[in-house]
């Protein structure tokens, strides 16, 4: 049975209305079943991202919505995945960045496009089998993002640039449940491949050759001198592309001691290295900020930070800036801070909010 023009497959009931976005696998199978239970009229979609992707994950999603009984669609947003991820993706890398194209398919697809589509169907809400948590503050008249109760799940890094009225309409199902527990819900439901593994790589280069992407969209790379931060010359580099700020391995120079990528010359196309020391800053500069228990603070304030998903969070306070921007301090050294990485904001588990490292 083709799913793929969007088509109604089965009717749900109700009276509450959310559509869950679906991918096949345990959390978002989960999620549904978890809704239903709860009394929402819900529907299911996929969203179909690359226009030659495989259709597992459309099959997939489409067998679970029949066993659940309720509406399921595809929505064809490759195009749009194509320019706000995949086009980033890209164009981040060439400019000496390290991107996050999960942060940027959840700002524009999941929470952006799926939200609106959802809405011209009829839909009040939106779901997701993200691990984390929403709640409103009665006295500020807001939501606020959560981790999820599984800590070692949870997903809040990718979700700080969620809005009030997206959060507003958006329910996690997920949030409170630990993995062992939403496997289990599957299994008992047939809803899904309990033992599925999860997506460890970006889902458009399941093989992890980013450098390879990256070539076949932009051309051929350079190749360039690599020198030390003093300017000493130790080789030549195959290409910026093919490293990241913070690595150690694959570099191709000896030295007395280990040298780590600490920044790109863009301009002149030369790798530069240096000591672990070396990667170490005391601040950092961030743009496209998003607060979430607020609006624009008109002063600092201080909080925790993460730099790198699942790393640990390092104290530092948090300077608004003009022009949407923030400067944040850490209050000891930091490491693993790169350009086009997001850096969020934490008060406990409670997500402040975020914003692109610019340097």
């Amino acid at each position: 049975m083709s799913r793929l023009k969007g088509e109604l497959i089965v009717t749900g009931n109700g009276n509450k209305r959310a559509l869950a976005a679906m991918s096949g696998g345990v959390d978002s199978s989960a999620a549904v079943r978890l809704l239903l239970d709860q009394g929402y009229s819900c529907g299911g979609a996929v969203m179909k991202l690359a226009s030659d992707e495989e259709n597992d994950a459309v099959r997939d999603a489409g067998l679970a919505a029949d066993r659940l009984g309720i509406d399921f669609y595809v929505f064809d947003f490759s195009a749009e995945f194509k320019e706000k991820v995949m086009d980033s993706f890209v164009n981040t890398y060439l400019s000496g960045g390290t991107p996050n194209p999960c942060v940027e398919c959840n700002r524009y697809l999941k929470f952006g496009a799926f939200l609106d589509k959802a809405r011209e169907l009829g839909y009040e809400y939106i779901a997701t089998g993200h691990y984390v948590r929403k709640e409103y503050c009665g006295e500020s008249g807001r939501w606020l993002l959560k981790r999820a109760a599984d800590r070692a799940k949870d997903q809040s890094y990718v979700l700080y640039s969620l809005t009030q009225d997206q959060l507003a309409h958006t329910i996690f199902p997920a949030g409170e449940k630990s993995k062992a527990e939403i496997r289990d819900i599957v299994a008992a439901g047939g809803l899904a491949d309990p033992s599925k593994p999860e997506s460890q790589d970006i889902c458009f280069i399941p093989d992890g050759r980013y450098a390879d992407f990256i070539i076949r969209r932009s051309g051929e790379q350079k190749k360039g001198e690599i020198r030390m931060s003093d300017g000493t010359y130790l080789g030549e580099h195959k290409g910026l592309i093919n490293y990241t700020v913070g690595q150690r391995k694959g570099i191709g120079v000896s030295y007395s001691e280990p040298l780590f990528v600490i920044d790109k010359n863009i301009s002149e196309n030369i790798l530069i290295l240096g000591t672990k020391d070396e990667l170490v800053c005391n601040s950092l500069i961030a743009g496209d900020v998003n607060y979430i228990p607020f609006d624009k603070p008109d002063k600092p304030f201080e909080c925790t930070a993460q730099t790198r998903y699942h790393q640990r969070e390092a104290e530092c306070t948090v300077y608004p800036l003009e022009n949407n921007c923030a400067r944040v301090e850490f209050h000891s050294p930091h490491t693993a801070v790169s350009k086009g990485q997001a850096v969020v904001f934490y008060d406990g588990d409670y997500v402040v909010g975020g914003g692109t490292i610019l340097g």
